[in-house]
C-alpha cells in the first residue's frame, strides 16, 4: 500500500499542522516504512499460537481517590505561570 503526498497534506491539514515541503516529503517516507512494517506484522504465520491477553500477570494496583485540602492557596498558586480569582489560568487549547 503507498501512500501520496496528498494524503499526508490531507493528514496535516485535519491535524491543523502547516508542514514544509521537505516535511511533506520526510512524512511521506516514514509513513510508507511505517505501513510497510505493518504489512510485514499483518503477515506474520500465528498458526498454533494462543491468544495473549496482558504481557505479565501483574495488574494494575490503584489508591482510592480522595480529595486533600491544602491549607495555604496562595502557595500552591505561586507556583501558576498565570492565575485568575484563586485559579490556574492555561492557555487555550482548542480553536
Amino acid at each position: 500500500m503507498a501512500i501520496s503526498k496528498e494524503e499526508i497534506i490531507h493528514i496535516a491539514k485535519l491535524a491543523s499542522l502547516n508542514l514544509s515541503d521537505e516535511e511533506i516529503e520526510k512524512y511521506t517516507g516514514d509513513m510508507q516504512e511505517i505501513l510497510e512494517f505493518a504489512n510485514i506484522i499483518n503477515n506474520v504465520n500465528t498458526e498454533g499460537m494462543n491468544e495473549t491477553v496482558v504481557a505479565n500477570e501483574k495488574c494494575n494496583v490503584l489508591r482510592k481517590d480522595e480529595v486533600k485540602n491544602f491549607e495555604n492557596r496562595e502557595l500552591l498558586l505561586s507556583n501558576a505561570p498565570s492565575q485568575d480569582e484563586g485559579m490556574f489560568r492555561i492557555p487555550k487549547v482548542i480553536n
